[in-house]
């Protein structure tokens, strides 16, 4: 087989995390980037030595790529999605999978339907310390998951709003922090605690940027899932910095914690770490993690080798699914089952 032909469609702030990445693979190329911006395109394709575009149906009537990542804004994802599945495209695209609920349902649908590959990038279930942690719960060594917690604060500027105009607006970011930001690591949450989500509680406020965006900086929920674990989930973008995510889960047996991507397990009174980063994040946005390379390149060798990628529309429906949740309790001051 020879090289697998790859487009990236929009040129923001994610886009080098996926061009950078193709550029070192052996088994792929990219081939063309296409932003509503010609000249943000020009300037990205000198970079990475392909070709630029504006128009992304140009993409449908490539047979020379095979592979199509979406990185465009929240409500742009549905309808290109769909057309790309339609013409037989794999297609890995950004979280969220859609902006609202009835938009991810007829994803779903397409995705049914087409002969291609869907994948939706929540990468951080490919950090070692998510993948230890994940592994523990499935061996059963500590006993039953009690309840587990998940905590993000972190720090957006207005500038981050008013230099996108998309951004912090229902219509087109589908919501704020929670869509967002903190969709990882609601997405490792329902990923540990398995099962389906049988009620949630919870509230979402605008505390620092009321000024400037429309939709919340801050979110708090209680999540019920089916297995009888708890999750208690709180994240912000009103902090002055970004902090590293911590997350806490209590077993039968003993408990673990995970501070700056290490993990400890507490147990008898002692403490011991089982797990330190052997990669180190840099750059301005380093709080991201190292794992969008793991599951890009996991993307290919399941196309590669004709197996089903696993965090397909389905499975990357469930994360969206809790935010939609919280944002109806919120709205109806009570208690909600989510739908997907």
């Amino acid at each position: 087989m020879g090289k697998i032909g790859a487009a990236v469609i929009g040129c923001g702030t994610i886009f080098a995390q996926h061009a950078r990445v193709l550029n070192e693979m052996e088994e792929a190329e990219l081939r063309l980037v296409v932003d509503s911006d010609p000249e943000k395109a020009r300037r990205e394709a000198e970079i990475y030595g392909c070709e630029a575009g504006s128009d992304y149906s140009d993409v449908l009537r490539r047979p020379d790529i095979q592979v199509v990542h979406v990185c465009t804004p929240h409500h742009l994802h549905a309808p290109m999605i769909e057309e790309l599945l339609a013409a037989g495209k794999h297609v890995l695209t950004e979280k969220p999978v859609a902006h609202t609920p009835e938009a991810a349902a007829s994803v779903r649908a397409a995705a049914a339907k087409s002969s291609a590959q869907l994948g939706v990038v929540f990468q951080n279930r490919y950090n070692e310390s998510s993948r230890l942690i994940h592994e523990r719960i499935q061996s059963g060594q500590l006993g039953r998951l009690l309840c587990l917690k998940g905590m993000v604060t972190w720090s957006r500027p207005p500038e981050y709003y008013t230099d996108s105009s998309w951004r912090g607006r229902w219509e087109t970011e589908g919501g704020g922090v929670l869509i967002n930001q903190t969709i990882h690591t609601l997405d490792l949450l329902q990923w540990f605690a398995g099962g389906d989500v049988r009620r949630i509680t919870g509230s979402v406020t605008t505390d620092a940027l009321g000024d400037v965006i429309e939709v919340e900086d801050t979110a708090h929920a209680c999540i019920d899932f089916s297995g009888g674990a708890r999750a208690l989930f709180y994240g912000t973008n009103a902090y002055l910095t970004n902090s590293p995510v911590e997350l806490e889960l209590i077993f039968e047996r003993g408990t673990l914690l995970q501070r700056r991507d290490c993990v400890f397990l507490l147990q008898d009174g002692e403490e011991t770490e089982l797990c330190h980063p052997s990669q180190t994040a840099t750059g301005a946005k380093s709080y991201w993690g190292v794992s969008h390379g793991l599951l890009i390149r996991d993307f290919y060798r399941h196309i590669q080798e004709g197996q089903h990628f696993w965090i397909d529309a389905e499975e990357g429906s469930r994360a969206l699914s809790l935010v939609h949740g919280i944002y109806e309790a919120s709205r109806s001051k009570g208690t909600v089952v989510p739908v997907r």
